[in-house]
């Protein structure tokens, strides 16, 4: 996977934009200001949703869009509801109000993601969906990777780790992501649709099966202890995200388990690649987060001028209101520790945050250099 092809894309169509300062707002949460914008060209504001659930939001996310509408010179208002569903309202009615053309969001739910679009739809704004979709939102466009090829990926990966480690009739957990996001339902589809004949089979056992309100890592932890509390012959974790499955290894390790049970994971985080080089996680997903960007603020921006975007070329079909939705979906890659290196070339991590002291001759032989 590779972060060109977007890039190039949005920099023959950014690059008529002039270069602007970038200042913080520091009303809802963490955000960036970008552009000083021309009077041809409205504004754009983006909500992310927390910084909890991933550090990608803050890390990744908040630096690619500021950089993307910074190059264009395209005003941009960028702030992060730190998971709390009010400020998401109030930082959506701010930008209205303020009169962007363009709203981009991140849902905390979709509940709360379709209020903020039906209020952008009737003052007349464009809208798009990032990485989640708001069911029922009505958004005009969605930005994100194929979801459920997300999830099937995980499943094949959890299928691999076992099988090389010989385990036979594994019992697997289940830590999902929160029932709240579409996406946690999507990543579910796919790997179940993996898993499933598995467990139709007898070849697997199907163990316990719980999803993590918000995300939150700390309950993923609490949950996942109960699991194995109560059916101590779990052999195998898929967790939904890297946060998820650091909090199940940290468990596994407290009862000397971690390296031996397989653990899943998802956004290639510094953390979730460092336990597969430790060898208590078994993969992790990649999904170029810049390439995700790149996509939304090149969308964002077309409108913003008043263009019809060209790069929605694919449809998602939501599944409550049954309409069609215009859309960019990207393709995710699995990691093992046979491919980190993949990560740190493209960029998504650098060798300096991954290969620290205690990770330094793993990095080595994983090839990083």
């Amino acid at each position: 996977m590779r972060k060109g092809m977007f890039a190039l894309a949005a920099a023959g169509l950014l690059a008529t934009g002039s270069m602007a300062a970038c200042g913080n707002d520091s009303d809802g949460g963490s955000g960036t200001g970008t552009g000083s914008g021309t009077s041809s060209v409205g504004k754009v504001g983006v909500i992310l949703p927390d910084t909890k659930s991933s550090a990608r939001w803050e890390t990744a996310d908040l630096k690619y869009l500021t950089e993307a509408f910074k190059a264009a010179g395209v005003e941009a208002e960028i702030k992060n509801a730190q998971g709390d569903k009010a400020s998401f309202q109030t930082i959506a009615d701010g930008m209205i109000q303020s009169g962007v053309k363009v709203l981009m969001i991140v849902n905390l739910d979709s509940g709360t993601g379709k209020n903020v679009l039906d209020n952008a739809k009737k003052a007349g704004i464009a809208t798009i969906d990032y990485d989640r979709l708001t069911l029922n939102g009505g958004a005009n466009y969605y930005v994100s990777f194929d979801n459920v090829e997300v999830g099937k990926l995980q499943g094949q990966g959890l299928i691999d780790c076992l099988a090389e480690k010989k385990v036979t009739k594994p019992v697997i957990s289940y830590l999902n992501g929160s029932p709240t996001d579409n996406n946690a339902t999507l990543f579910k589809e796919g790997y179940d649709s993996v898993l499933k004949p598995k467990f139709d089979s007898g070849e697997f056992v199907k163990g316990p099966d719980d999803s993590v309100p918000d995300w939150d890592n700390a309950k993923g932890g609490t949950i996942f202890e109960q699991q194995l509390t109560k059916d101590k012959k779990i052999t195998g974790v898929l967790a939904a995200n890297d946060g998820l499955g650091n909090a199940a290894i940290e468990v596994l390790k407290t009862n000397k388990l971690n390296g031996t049970v397989p653990v899943t994971g998802q956004d290639a985080t510094v953390q979730g690649l460092q336990n597969i080089l430790a060898g208590d996680q078994c993969m992790t997903v990649y999904k170029a987060i810049k390439k995700e960007a790149d996509a939304a603020a090149q969308l964002a921006i077309a409108l913003a001028k008043g263009e019809k975007p060209t790069t929605a070329t694919q449809t998602v079909t939501d599944p409550e209101s049954k309409q069609p939705v215009q859309s960019v979906l990207l393709k995710p890659e699995a990691i093992t520790k046979a491919n980190v290196k993949t990560v740190v070339d493209d960029g998504f991590v650098t060798k300096a945050e991954l290969c620290t002291a205690a990770f330094e001759k793993a990095c080595t032989d994983a090839g990083i250099s």
